[in-house]
């Protein structure tokens, strides 16, 4: 029986990584061995940065709550312990959306939230 070599399979995926590192800068988008470590680097950060996106986010989300309410004469502990009395139930995305493009309303909820204080 003949000997079958794996040349196409290793070409296939020596391409498939060195499409994944096109516009690195060098042997990492030229050389397979440098290539692939770099992907796998890559890789590996882009998991990480999924998880990290949702932690920031919600520390801008605070942070812009916080400087509303302050405005409003409210710090933001109070503000959210006044919105979980009073039973109202907006998460922080959308309190920080309103904090935003919509003063008003938001003054209206840290009114609401004082007087549940």
């Amino acid at each position: 029986m003949a000997r079958v070599k794996g040349g196409t399979n290793s070409k296939k995926r020596h391409n498939r990584v060195l499409k994944l590192s096109k516009g690195y800068r060098g042997a990492k988008s030229k050389q397979y061995k440098t290539a692939n470590q770099a992907v796998m680097k890559s890789l590996d950060y882009a998991y990480v940065g999924r998880k990290l996106r949702k932690r920031e986010f919600r520390r801008l989300w605070i942070t812009r709550i916080n400087a509303a309410a302050r405005l409003n004469g409210m710090t933001y502990s109070r503000f959210m312990n006044g919105l979980k009395v009073a039973n109202i139930n907006i998460n922080r995305k959308m309190l920080a959306d309103l904090a935003v493009n919509d003063a008003k309303a938001f003054s209206e909820l840290v009114e609401t939230a004082k007087a549940h204080v």
